[in-house]
């Protein structure tokens, strides 16, 4: 266990909290230059959100000054905590990798702000950064011993094979994974990724996550990839994955998930290709036959781009408690209400108010960052508790709320 940090580091980094401000983001991007000098370092990223106008070193930036604002208060930042420990679990991260990330941070603060790095600086946040990181090397610990003891379970990276490819939408094809050595695969819990390492000729190899789009089986995964404008992963998934495929692929993890025990209605909120965990969520609840009110409210473009649409449909069939609501923002002109889609236009607030059950439910929500930042904000102004807004978001999660 880490010793408690020293009086004098605390007030120490609280006294840069100020710097953090004005140049966080510039110390991010020196520390990201100094660690990508390092092939090894730089391949356990996913480079798609760094760069100039990427989303992590926003994110990163504002976890850093999360950790100077509240030093002496450190049980707020548990769920920012969890949430990088299951990230650094998909992307394979490993005590080894910790002190190259604390000597590029300390080279990048000392590099940015000059005479103003002190000494006693310095060392009270090699002591901070320490902290925090045997805090993560614990938990880390812990999950890949679960993934590794788990029936089906693995540790590092598992060879699949694409089983068989479905084309779900307009933009989005499922594939079918099933692990090459013949084993089983363990269960993940219902909302989880899996974190796949793609070898794309011409690039480094790229990392991505996708969510799992189907309940647990034991045999095989199901993603559901949306084809993204100049999106090098999910273009090369659609355009060149083929079933035969070999894909590498690090075991499910994840903090955003449905829990063991339903014991107050459900509401599952998706946009777009934000739908890919809310389908394993639905399959999950109707295989287990919860007797729970369960809407699943789903919000696209038209019946197009409208992907698992007769499945969800289905699945609400098998199960008296289960409501599919479909949203199309703009139905194609043939399109008929109550048949294809069953209100125009986008989810409201007033519509999500009304129409959900905010004084009871649990709310499990996915999408593109407006949506989801415009409806986590509806249901907490509605009196919703955070404790039953759960979310994924595509992408740094700390950057949902940012300008």
């Amino acid at each position: 266990m880490s010793q408690p940090l020293s009086e004098q580091t605390v007030a120490l980094v609280k006294a840069t909290v100020p710097a953090l401000e004005a140049h966080g983001l510039d110390i991010v991007h020196e520390m990201y230059s100094r660690m990508f000098q390092n092939p090894d370092i730089r391949d356990l990223f996913n480079q798609s959100h760094h760069g100039d106008a990427g989303s992590q070193p926003r994110a990163l930036t504002g976890a850093i000054l999360a950790y100077a604002s509240n030093i002496e208060n450190l049980g707020a930042l548990a769920p920012a905590v969890e949430r990088i420990a299951q990230k650094h679990v998909g992307l394979q991260i490993l005590p080894e990798h910790y002190p190259h990330v604390a000597e590029a941070l300390l080279g990048a603060i000392k590099a940015v702000l000059g005479d103003a790095a002190t000494d006693e600086i310095l060392a009270a946040w090699g002591e901070a950064y320490w902290f925090l990181a045997n805090i993560l090397i614990a938990r880390e610990d812990r999950i890949y011993t679960e993934q590794k003891d788990t029936t089906g379970g693995w540790n590092g990276w598992r060879d699949f094979r694409v089983e068989e490819i479905v084309r779900e939408s307009s933009v989005i094809n499922s594939f079918i994974l099933r692990p090459v050595d013949g084993g089983p695969v363990m269960h993940h819990k219902s909302g989880q990724y899996l974190t796949f390492w793609l070898e794309i000729p011409g690039h480094p190899p790229v990392k991505r996550n996708y969510s799992i789009s189907a309940a647990p089986n034991g045999e095989t995964y199901r993603i559901s990839v949306k084809r993204e404008p100049h999106g090098l992963a999910s273009g090369w998934l659609h355009d060149e994955a083929k079933e035969g495929t070999t894909l590498k692929v690090a075991a499910p993890a994840g903090e955003f998930f449905l829990g063991d025990h339903f014991d107050r209605p459900i509401v599952l909120l998706s946009g777009g290709v934000g739908l890919t965990p809310m389908v394993a969520m639905l399959e999950t609840l109707v295989e287990r036959g919860a007797d729970i009110p369960v809407q699943y409210i789903h919000g696209t473009h038209d019946r197009d781009t409208h992907a698992m649409r007769d499945h969800t449909r289905a699945l609400a069939g098998k199960a008296k408690a289960v409501q599919v609501i479909d949203f199309h923002q703009t139905p194609l002109n043939d399109e008929v209400k109550g048949l294809d889609y069953d209100e125009a236009g986008i989810i409201t607030d007033e519509w999500l108010v009304a129409s959900t059950p905010v004084r009871d439910a649990d709310y499990y929500i996915c999408g593109p960052r407006p949506f989801l930042r415009h409806a986590v904000s509806t249901l907490s102004l509605a009196g919703v508790p955070s404790d039953r807004i759960h979310y994924e978001f595509f992408g740094p999660a700390d950057e949902l709320f940012a300008a």
